[in-house]
């Protein structure tokens, strides 16, 4: 499996193990695939990049970076707010368990953006997480 789904699939059961989180999107709504209009509330897993750290000869580390799409029906970012603050606490409070050939070195939410969506109807918060990962290599 790549490191990048290995990341994503951690990231997910962090969320979704977290109850801060879930008591604001329920888990069933935090979802990996294209779906527009997005549940509301949801977290969508969306856009993923991998970058070779270029510390090690062996090509050993990575840096994933991870977008999370938050999704609100409402007339202010104040839920899109506090759902991305949810997932900042929830993602931050510990590294995240990987299979056994990955070992997550660093995880932390980079940035949090609020954005009205152009339908004036809909909140739209955009969260980016980066993992440092180690890959063991024979």
């Amino acid at each position: 499996m790549s490191v990048e789904l290995v990341t994503q699939k951690a990231i997910r059961a962090r969320l979704v193990a977290t109850q801060a989180v879930t008591d604001l999107v329920p888990a069933l709504s935090i979802l990996d695939h294209n779906q527009r209009p997005a549940p509301n509330p949801s977290i969508i897993i969306g856009e993923t990049q991998l970058v070779d750290e270029g510390s090690s000869m062996k090509r050993a580390h990575s840096r994933v970076y991870h977008t999370l799409h938050i999704w609100m029906r409402e007339p202010s970012l104040e839920g899109v707010k506090r759902i991305g603050g949810a997932i900042r606490g929830a993602i931050q409070w510990s590294r995240i368990n990987l299979d056994a050939r990955y070992h997550a070195a660093d995880i932390k939410v980079s940035s949090i953006r609020a954005v009205r969506d152009r339908d004036g109807e809909t909140s739209h918060g955009i969260v980016t997480i980066e993992v440092l990962v180690s890959e063991d290599v024979a």
